[in-house]
């Protein structure tokens, strides 16, 4: 498919129970008239002081927040356009998401959790998926910890099983909020080095939120949010 992963024009979000003025100022704003565009296989980091907006955007890159102004294309769907079924089957079939919070369940196996979005791909071959989940956990160098479970791995760990998860369906997108955040410097490398595989060898579009500069000078691209507006070009294009 021939355009970029993600094309944004003019995207406003207000904060709950604000109202939205031009005398209102920026306050009043989560995000406030953000252009930008995302090309397929490109990776951005999406820069910015805590309350800039940078998760607001992820969410509704994601689908996951529908409550906004502006046009929204994911892969050249217009996001705006989609029930909450047809959101659902996007994101299942083409973002994967990844949070600085990890988002494990205990009770489950590091191989069950990351067979979760198996759940709700409505295919019926469960042999595929934990192929899939195999694979996902060999690439994030899991492989040995497939039976043990969230609470008996350190923080790295579960990091990685939550990439694993997230790149089970071989996702197209992935959005990721302050994946390294609560890491180790050495650990930190080890997640960013999976980020930068799965974008060469894989083609996957990377779009990361952080604070850090080892992730920020990675990417090939910086998008800056500076009180819910984008400050720098919104330069991008097809890779």
């Amino acid at each position: 498919m021939d355009g970029p992963m993600i094309e944004v024009r003019n995207l406003t979000k207000v904060y709950p129970g604000a109202v939205a003025s031009p005398e209102a100022g920026r306050g009043e704003f989560a995000l406030h008239g953000v252009d930008l565009e995302v090309g397929r296989g490109e990776f951005v980091a999406v820069v910015g002081r805590s309350g800039s907006g940078k998760t607001t955007l992820l969410h509704i890159l994601g689908g996951l927040d529908r409550h906004y102004q502006g046009q929204v294309r994911v892969r050249g769907r217009d996001l705006a356009t989609l029930d909450d079924r047809g959101l659902s089957r996007m994101r299942n079939a083409t973002i994967g998401f990844v949070f600085q919070a990890f988002h494990l369940l205990p009770h489950l196996s590091v191989l069950q959790n990351v067979l979760l979005p198996s759940r709700f791909s409505g295919i019926e071959d469960p042999g595929l998926f934990e192929g899939r989940a195999r694979e996902a956990l060999e690439r994030t160098g899991l492989t040995h910890k497939a039976s043990s479970l969230p609470t008996r791995l350190s923080a790295g760990e579960r990091q990685r099983v939550a990439i694993a998860r997230a790149i089970l369906n071989r996702p197209e997108l992935l959005l990721c909020d302050e994946p390294t955040g609560n890491l180790d410097a050495q650990t930190g490398r080890a997640v960013l080095d999976i980020f930068l595989d799965l974008c060469a060898r894989d083609g996957t579009t990377l779009v990361i939120a952080t604070h850090e500069a080892r992730v920020s000078e990675a990417a090939g691209r910086r998008i800056v949010l500076e009180a819910g507006r984008c400050v720098e070009p919104p330069s991008g294009g097809a890779a």
